[in-house]
């Protein structure tokens, strides 16, 4: 066995510190170059995350900025309503519109106005608060309108704001218009005293919009008026509306229509009138008498003749009497011819007594179609073999009383008359109908003619021989 030496052990714990120390520094080169190779890529990393992360924020804003912009467009004006339809000028009115949001997230509004030229809101501060509009509901904006401007179409807008600033716009149209309400009458060709006639009043409404409460109150001294108001209630526009009136008439007077109506909220009124004067009925029957035969009875007289309608209408009811100071008496006092058609006749038979035949009145009553009584009266002259007939024209009675006038409507109104006609020449005694000794004054006078012709006939040859010894 060889022996150790110091040497030996020395040297081995020199080589063993050498390659302790050499893989030190191995290990210190290696981390140096790990990290060398470490410091880009952190580096690398650091900008990659402040990258995202600025690209993460602005892609937020830029989402809520789109969100809020989707949400808007979801809001819109679903409609309008004008009130009233049609302005005057100078007029107030009030406008309503309803927003809608037809999306799913709620939506803040703020500043709702209408603006343009002429056309102003009145209550700008009934909105100054945001208000919020949630998914599938409406808003209601009402404002108070002033069209301060003469006729024309205006066309302002309104405008809502969102509380993100992005801004709703929806144009309106407004008319203004000047017209008024229009009034026309209908009236009968004539009006006669006490009568019921028939007065249309037609309104029209020249306007593109409709006006509401709709009044008619009428007036006049001295009338009946039938109805005396009238509701109409809403007229739409470009109409027209007929309304009957009864109208009787005690007098001369001025039928008045006071017509009122709303255009919104906005009272607005007219008026036409209807001058009222009496006239003679021309549509009236007209009795006309002829063929007049009087015989006398003893202690009574008879007058019988004939009566023709030569008027428009029928006599409803004719009635035919005598009027003082005649009387009437025995089997005919007065006697009902009942309805006579126009163009037509009716025969009447008349007894009564009388103490001075030179003044007859002759009266005849009947009533209209409406039921309106009508008189007239024939004055008889029948003094004298002549039998003229006399018309006198005084101021007029109430039908059915004794009256001289020629001819009266209801209440007595001035109406048509005429002269009778009288057969055979102007003698009232020359009728082939009558039964008294008049009627055989042609036969008698014939008869004296003939005799005192027969009588010189046969004494001819006497009366000449007379002749001839007083020669």
């Amino acid at each position: 066995m060889e022996p150790v030496t110091g040497n030996t052990v020395a040297d081995r714990f020199d080589h063993g510190t050498e390659e302790r120390y050499s893989m030190i520094k191995k290990i210190r080169l290696i981390g140096l170059i790990l990290i060398i190779l470490l410091v880009p890529v952190v580096l690398a990393s650091t900008d990659s995350s402040s990258s995202s992360t600025s690209s993460s924020t602005a892609d937020s804003s830029s989402t809520s900025t789109t969100s809020a912009r989707d949400a808007a467009s979801l809001v819109y004006v679903s409609s309008v309503t004008l009130d009233p339809e049609e302005y005057f000028p100078y007029e107030t009115g009030t406008v309503t519109v309803m927003v809608k949001n037809s999306g799913t997230t709620t939506v803040g509004l703020t500043h709702p106005d209408i603006s343009g030229d002429h056309i102003h809101t009145t209550n700008n501060d009934a909105y100054n608060a945001v208000s919020y509009i949630g998914p599938g509901t409406t808003m209601t904006y009402t404002f108070d309108i002033l069209a301060d401007t003469m006729d024309g179409t205006y066309f302002p807008q309104f405008t809502i704001s969102t509380k993100d600033s992005i801004s709703i716009r929806y144009p309106l149209t407004i008319q203004v218009d000047s017209r008024e309400l229009n009034a026309s009458i209908t009236k009968p060709d004539s009006f006669v005293r006490s009568a019921s006639e028939l007065v249309n009043l037609t309104l029209i409404n020249p306007r593109d919009g409709a006006i509401s409460n709709v009044m008619i109150t009428t007036s006049g001294a001295g009338l009946d008026i039938t109805p005396t108001q009238k509701y109409i209630g809403s007229m739409a526009g470009e109409s027209s509306v007929a309304i009957p009136f009864t109208v009787v008439a005690d007098r001369e007077s001025n039928l008045t229509f006071h017509i009122t109506y709303e255009n919104g909220d906005v009272d607005h009124s007219t008026e036409v009138m209807l001058p009222i004067k009496f006239e003679n009925d021309k549509t009236a029957a007209v009795p006309i008498v002829n063929n007049i035969a009087l015989v006398s009875k003893g202690t009574y007289y008879e007058l019988t003749g004939d009566i023709t309608n030569t008027g428009i209408t029928d006599a409803k009811g004719l009635v035919v009497t005598v009027g003082s100071p005649a009387k009437g008496t025995g089997t005919y006092p007065e006697f009902a011819i009942g309805s006579l058609a126009s163009d037509d006749s009716g025969s009447f038979d008349l007894t009564f007594t009388a103490q001075d035949l030179s003044s007859v009145p002759l009266i005849m009553t009947w009533k209209n179609k409406n039921g309106d009584d009508y008189s007239t009266t024939k004055i008889l002259d029948l003094s004298s073999g002549t039998g003229s007939l006399a018309s006198t024209s005084v101021p007029a009675q109430s039908s059915g009383n004794s009256q001289n006038s020629v001819t009266s409507g209801p209440g007595g109104a001035p109406g048509m008359g005429g002269q009778v006609g009288m057969p055979g020449g102007n003698s009232l005694f020359g009728n082939s109908k009558g039964n008294g000794i008049s009627s055989f004054y042609p036969v008698i006078i014939g008869g004296i003619v003939f005799v005192i012709a027969v009588v010189l006939y046969t004494r001819r040859t006497w009366i000449s021989g007379k002749l001839k010894k007083k020669q």
